[in-house]
């Protein structure tokens, strides 16, 4: 089944999951500033969004079970409640007001702020403080979905402990991230580890819990662990290309963030070894600077171009392709042929993607 078929099937349910854990929550409080805060996370959540890891978890549950349950549904949304949580909590990071074309969850507050005229705190620290909280609570409010499934509750222990292993290993790839900024002659074996930690444990994780309610075997463990972490590296290459050459109408965020933020993306750490001395030392000096301007922002572009820094980098991507190529090859001997053909589009999916 085509990755469209399997979204247009599953993501109605899943949305509807994420609405039972929200609707419980506002049913739970009284305190009117509380039911506008949970009611705007809710909003937050089904404003928009692939679905990519709880459809992973949902694929790799139903791939190794006869009898299909839409039971996996509800605990598959767990994943999709952390990587929310370290969404909500990188716009903050990254100083991002806008998230899928719409306003970041701590951008929403700042403007709550300004709309009710509040005093005492500026409206950039109320925002910001609102939407540490939110990540906090997207975090807490996803482990209600390992607590009231239908799940035998040694399986729900287990997910619970890949929950918080994939919340752990995100939050250590991002304060790598933070740090790599700051570093000097990275090597792109640096970044693989980085976004093996910031986006790849994540889809691995979502995989895992799948199998682990499926109770799959060690063997197929392994692969399904390489085929996850492999489509977590391709997603965040193609992510970090995007990010400064994409489409702005069809990404829904500026392409100057990164540049701005002198993140150390695929892009950079390429150009800054495949550059000349001269241009390497402009590079730096561009990307080091405060205050950048447009044309500034633009000057690193062309600097990226010259390197020809894309195609380098969708050559690494690449080469990550083949290898989780590879793991679904042993996979296809023991899994169910819907759920292949549904892993090999999302791999093809998300290295061709334009959003």
């Amino acid at each position: 089944m085509k990755f469209t078929e399997y979204s247009k099937e599953y993501i109605p349910k899943i949305n509807d999951a994420i609405t039972l854990i929200y609707d419980r929550k506002l049913k739970s409080v009284e305190n009117p500033f509380l039911k506008d805060y949970y009611s705007e996370l809710k909003d937050y959540f089904l404003s928009g969004g692939k679905r990519i890891r709880p459809l992973l978890c949902i694929a790799t549950f139903n791939a190794f079970t006869k009898n299909q349950d839409d039971k996996i549904v509800l605990p598959s949304i767990g994943v999709e409640f952390v990587h929310n949580a370290s969404l909500i909590h990188d716009d903050i990071i990254d100083k991002d007001n806008f998230r899928r074309g719409k306003p970041a969850f701590h951008f929403r507050f700042r403007n709550y702020y300004q709309q009710y005229n509040l005093k005492k705190m500026i409206d950039v620290d109320f925002g910001n403080s609102i939407g540490i909280i939110g990540g906090d609570s997207a975090f807490f409010l996803g482990l209600e979905s390992y607590l009231f499934n239908e799940f035998e509750k040694d399986l729900n222990l287990k997910a619970i402990n890949y929950y918080e292993q994939a919340f752990i290993e995100i939050a250590n790839g991002v304060l790598i991230e933070i740090d790599m900024v700051n570093q000097k002659n990275l090597t792109m074996s640096d970044y693989i580890k980085m976004i093996s930690l910031k986006t790849g444990a994540l889809i691995e994780k979502s995989i895992l819990i799948g199998a682990n309610y499926a109770k799959v075997n060690e063997d197929s463990l392994k692969d399904l662990s390489i085929y996850g972490i492999n489509l977590g590296i391709i997603f965040q290459i193609i992510d970090d290309i995007l990010g400064t050459f994409g489409d702005e109408k069809v990404t829904g965020k500026p392409t100057d963030g990164d540049i701005r933020e002198g993140k150390k993306t695929c892009l950079l750490i390429e150009a800054l070894n495949k550059l000349e001395d001269n241009e390497k030392n402009k590079l730096e000096e561009l990307i080091e600077k405060p205050d950048m301007t447009i044309d500034d922002v633009q000057e690193v572009k062309d600097l990226y171009l010259k390197a020809d820094v894309i195609n380098s980098c969708k050559d690494l991507a690449n080469s990550y392709f083949k290898e989780a190529k590879l793991s679904l090859d042993r996979l296809s001997r023991v899994i169910n042929q819907p759920e292949m053909e549904l892993f090999e589009n999302l791999l093809d999916f998300v290295i061709e993607r334009k959003f």
